[in-house]
């Protein structure tokens, strides 16, 4: 039997395979609301065949979006728009469906990427003030953040917690907290971002708190079927940041309070990261991390080929393996893994008349 296509837990939750489609921004709402572009988009995405589906990260205040169309979940506007295309596609799908709940930090107020991405000032159109741990910025020449007060710090956290539980209003399966890619949670973890000298700032424990504080706010409301897990950057890719021994403590530190996944990606924090991108480049990481607890670890980045997918679960580097840019290049990835790898996956009956005649059908 192929282990791609096994079932998985995750905490609670079941999931019939191990691909998860990860979160993807579209930059498609309006002033935090999900549209029709969110309708079909996520609606291709759920009938994948995937085990689960992450939608994009998902603004838990305002000034948290990346960019002024980024998904939003921070009042009943924006809870009422994301309803309406959840249960459009639940009429389909009864795929899992996860949210990632994210605030940018200094990263925030930034164009579009089909208009360039750059920051946006704040007294400029579609700009506002950005904040972070430090008055840094994360390039040279834009305006800088503010430094978060311990009331911002603390309004942050009731915020991603009013977020998960609008979420999970929404009948939601799980969550995942977004804490990599140079966004504000990541930018409390690394030292390069982090240069605070209070409670949040310093040591490394000091730096894993406020992480960890949203992860024990958010665990204490939601209820115990919904799984709970966080998406890390295991390095900066910069000497002297947020690095693999350093992930290695977080990592544990999660599952002790009751983390029911791991994410594992790596950098986005500072522009001087040198990358060596190549295949499956980030796997080694999410391997070191599955060595160290015993909570499932889901792997990501270029891992594009079925039979190479199934190699990483048969060695144990990691659990489950999240696919994002293949899948919008690859809606039915999945199907054609399971026709590769002698499974089957669930379509919707009128898609059935596409599965090959004479062979065995990958979908059902």
């Amino acid at each position: 039997m192929s282990l791609l296509f096994s079932p998985l837990t995750l905490g609670q939750l079941e999931l019939a395979n191990r691909i998860i489609i990860a979160p993807m921004c579209q930059y498609s709402a309006e002033n935090g609301q999900a549209t029709d572009w969110h309708t079909i988009h996520l609606g291709s995405m759920a009938l994948s065949g995937a085990g689960m589906l992450i939608l994009e990260a998902t603004a838990v205040l305002p000034n948290g979006r990346i960019s002024y169309a980024d998904l939003g979940l921070w009042d009943d506007k924006t809870e009422a728009a994301l309803d309406k295309t959840l249960k459009s596609i639940r009429k389909y799908s009864n795929m899992p469906m996860a949210i990632q709940l994210a605030h940018a930090g200094r990263k925030a107020s930034t164009r579009n990427p089909w208009e360039g991405g750059g920051a946006i000032v704040p007294d400029e159109h579609n700009g506002w003030q950005t904040i972070a741990p430090s008055a840094q910025a994360f390039n040279e020449g834009t305006a800088l953040p503010s430094a978060m007060t311990f009331d911002e710090i603390d309004e942050l956290i009731l915020a991603f917690v009013s977020s998960a539980q609008r979420a999970e209003r929404l009948g939601l399966d799980a969550i995942e907290i977004h804490a990599a890619h140079g966004y504000l949670l990541h930018q409390f973890l690394s030292p390069l971002s982090n240069q605070r000298i209070d409670k949040y700032g310093g040591s490394l424990e000091n730096r894993l708190s406020l992480l960890l504080a949203v992860f024990d706010a958010i665990k204490a409301v939601i209820s115990p079927k919904m799984a709970l897990g966080v998406r890390i950057s295991a390095t900066d890719w910069v000497e002297g940041g947020w690095d693999l021994a350093q992930s290695l403590v977080l990592a544990k530190a999660l599952e002790s309070r009751g983390c029911d996944f791991i994410h594992v990606s790596t950098g986005g924090l500072s522009p001087l990261q040198q990358i060596p991108v190549a295949e499956h480049f980030q796997v080694p990481f999410a391997e070191a991390i599955k060595a160290e607890v015993n909570i499932p670890v889901i792997a990501v980045g270029l891992i594009t080929d079925a039979n190479k997918a199934e190699t990483i679960l048969a060695q144990g580097q990691a659990d489950a393996i999240a696919l994002a840019r293949t899948m919008l290049y690859d809606p039915h990835w999945p199907w054609h893994a399971a026709a590769t790898l002698g499974a089957t996956v669930k379509a919707p009956p009128q898609y059935l008349r596409s599965s090959p005649h004479g062979i065995k059908s990958p979908i059902e």
